[in-house]
């Protein structure tokens, strides 16, 4: 038996949460046994626990933009200190074969295997483009030593990275890959959620984004786009789903005070967090993705896909790599509002084109992004880091 030290930034259900829920969730638990360390609680908790994953909430030496203070960095040090002392007694439990880190921002797996000279595999989910000292200090870390392999979500994740031989000669690209809907939506469901939460009819096209709200997520863009086509077209409405990251909630309020600017308060809903976001998708007409900086990866588009909807994406980062240009959606240049605008126009006016688009979408996102290939790439390399040397 493997046992695997898991550790994660994070308690939500967002991207990088779903794809380690799910690795956790189709792990081989005959081989490998896992323990789970997070933050805080929250969705992600209950959901591992449903899975019988013994799960750890401590600090996890998360990383962010204002703890550059002489008052945050001494409470980083104080956790560094306390955050080893307890690993030390989880380990002398769980003899750990192996630390994974989820995504850059935690640092205590790192900082761990690095002391105790415990094989390390950091599962890389970002492109950060700034501030520049977060891309040097995370380029440095991720040649060091202490990391056995890197892998990342993406060609695109890992192009940014690898900078050098160091890095290159250790990392590995695995897409992300996500569970079939086990249930599908009844018509009535998705009848009751268009009608009466959404509050349109059936002759009108419903546009979505689903993701955090955030600086980079690309809804102000979306909604200037929006706006204009509301000049030609009436028979459409804008649906938002998600919430902004703690602590940023005023990336919400600019969104509805734009909302509220351009009077269309009748054709724009924000809808907080779904954790069934499976239905939405299913309740709406297009899907669009406009980020503004590079996605990593982009799991939203491959839900989307899933759910059989065509998907309008930032021709940058990892988008580029899910959807195919033309046959199951549309790339467009990043924060280019006027073909952004003309990308959605396109699909509003042909509902032949919508059904093509997301018949193919889901073949591919079956095809290229199965649970199953994910799990098993996952797996293989878990035993390769068991049987090289360190």
């Amino acid at each position: 038996m493997t046992n695997i030290l898991f550790i994660h930034q994070s308690a939500d259900l967002y991207g990088s949460d779903k794809t380690m829920l799910t690795l956790l969730k189709h792990l081989d638990k005959n081989r490998f046994s896992p323990v789970v360390i997070i933050p805080l609680d929250g969705p992600l908790k209950e959901e591992l626990e449903k899975e019988k994953i013994k799960v750890i909430i401590a600090p996890v030496l998360k990383l962010y933009r204002k703890m550059f203070n002489p008052k945050n960095l001494f409470q980083f040090f104080r956790e560094i200190k306390s955050g080893v002392s307890m690993l030390d007694e989880l380990n002398k439990e769980h003899k750990f074969d192996l630390i994974y880190t989820n995504t850059l921002a935690a640092l205590l797996g790192f900082i761990y295997a690095r002391k105790r000279k415990i094989k390390h595999l950091w599962h890389v989910h970002e492109i950060i483009e700034s501030p520049k000292i977060f891309t040097q200090l995370f380029r440095k870390l991720l040649q060091n030593n202490a990391n056995t392999k890197i892998v990342c979500n993406s060609i695109q994740t890992q192009k940014f990275w690898n900078f050098n031989s160091k890095i290159a000669d250790k990392s590995s690209v695995i897409w992300n890959g996500l569970e079939l809907p086990k249930n599908k939506t009844s018509a009535d469901e998705i009848a009751t959620i268009r009608e009466v939460l959404f509050k349109v009819n059936q002759d009108e096209i419903v546009i979505s984004l689903v993701g955090r709200i955030s600086r980079w997520k690309g809804q102000l863009l979306l909604l200037n786009a929006f706006n204009n086509l509301l000049k030609n077209h009436q028979n459409i409405k804008l649906v938002f789903i998600g919430s902004p990251p703690h602590s940023q909630e005023n990336f919400l309020e600019n969104l509805n005070k734009d909302i509220q600017n351009y009077g269309i308060e009748d054709k724009v809903l924000v809808i907080p967090f779904q954790q069934e976001i499976f239905k939405f998708w299913q309740s709406i007409d297009i899907a669009v993705v406009p980020s503004t900086e590079p996605e990593p990866f982009g799991l939203v588009a491959i839900e989307a896909m899933l759910a059989q909807k065509p998907v309008v994406g930032s021709n940058h980062g990892g988008l580029k790599e899910i959807i195919i240009n033309d046959e199951t959606g549309l790339l467009v240049e990043p924060n280019n509002e006027n073909e952004l605008s003309k990308a959605i126009q396109r699909l509003i006016e042909n509902q032949n084109l919508r059904t093509e688009f997301g018949q193919k979408g889901y073949q591919r996102a079956v095809t290229e992004f199965s649970v199953e290939k994910y799990i098993n790439n996952f797996e293989i390399l878990f035993e390769e880091m068991i049987l090289t040397k360190n």
